[in-house]
């Protein structure tokens, strides 16, 4: 019994001192940026936690499409919609100064497309008019606060979407995610505590595709990783002030053990390319830690 406690004993000071070093990295990865930082990591087969005001409040940008995709498929499992009905795209759902691949596919509009082309032009593209569709058919962005609001979901709100975010700048401060409650929500949607097994398979589908922010979580991780993950960026002000920089991901390792991980970069008059980079220099460091 002496030498089982030992080792445990052991063992949690090894894990101790790695996380603590850990943290030291991470710390001077941001030590003298002129930004905020958070980030926060959760190992879903192991109690690991990690985070860096992690319970403070940043505004989310895009990341908030996977809240509102998550919310879509809801309405999907209870037959409220169908990913094969066709959402018609016209003028007026195709705003022109915004980012929209999916306006860009279909300049003309006049044309109706299946439910699932729309989330996922949404989510794996980052697609702002989609996210405005999506958020119709809901009834509002209320209907997504209320869906998280009942699943337990702490530390997160929306109040607005993408048209009105366009509009005035603060208002992205008002749809906020906390970097804990990022990561909390991520490990109850790949437990499938969000939406059925069904809508979960095929949401981590469409996530593992995302396109957008090559530069940030899976930059510096080995090619063909498995991240499922959702960006967001708010580009910069008049002032060169830049709101929000993020990214939320869970990561396959390569023993098939998964961890979240979520970084927020907001209130900074860093460079584009500092934002991502200190995004990227996190994602590496907690990849090598879950590595060693």
């Amino acid at each position: 019994m002496k030498k089982i406690a030992f080792l445990f004993l052991f063992a949690s000071a090894f894990l101790s001192a790695q996380k603590s070093a850990l943290e030291q990295k991470i710390n001077m990865i941001t030590k003298g940026k002129n930004a905020t930082v958070g980030v926060s990591v959760l190992g879903f087969e192991n109690p690991f936690k990690y985070s860096k005001s992690g319970d403070q409040k940043f505004p989310m940008q895009s990341v908030f499409k996977f809240h509102i995709a998550a919310a879509v498929l809801d309405f999907v499992d209870q037959g409220k919609l169908s990913l094969d009905q066709k959402i018609p795209l016209n003028a007026s759902n195709l705003l022109k100064n915004t980012w929209s691949p999916l306006r860009d596919k279909y300049p003309d509009g006049n044309i109706e497309v299946p439910l699932s082309e729309v989330i996922e032009y949404t989510v794996a593209k980052s697609d702002n008019n989609g996210c405005d569709i999506l958020l119709r058919l809901l009834g509002g962005t209320k209907t997504v606060q209320h869906f998280m609001d009942s699943k337990g979901v702490k530390g997160f709100r929306i109040r607005y979407n993408e048209e009105d975010m366009h509009k005035d700048w603060s208002v992205q401060y008002e749809n906020y995610s906390t970097p804990n409650s990022a990561v909390t929500v991520l490990k109850k949607f790949y437990d499938g505590k969000l939406v059925s097994k069904k809508s979960t398979d095929y949401l981590m589908k469409v996530m593992l595709s995302t396109s957008t922010g090559l530069n940030k979580i899976i930059e510096q991780l080995p090619k063909n990783t498995p991240v499922a993950r959702k960006t967001g960026a708010s580009g910069k002000n008049k002032e060169g002030l830049t709101g929000a920089e993020n990214e939320i991901a869970i990561i396959t390792l390569p023993d098939g053990k998964h961890y979240a991980i979520a970084v927020f970069v907001s209130n900074s008059m860093e460079t584009d390319t500092v934002n991502c980079k200190m995004i990227s220099d996190i994602s590496k460091e907690v990849w090598d830690y879950f590595n060693k």
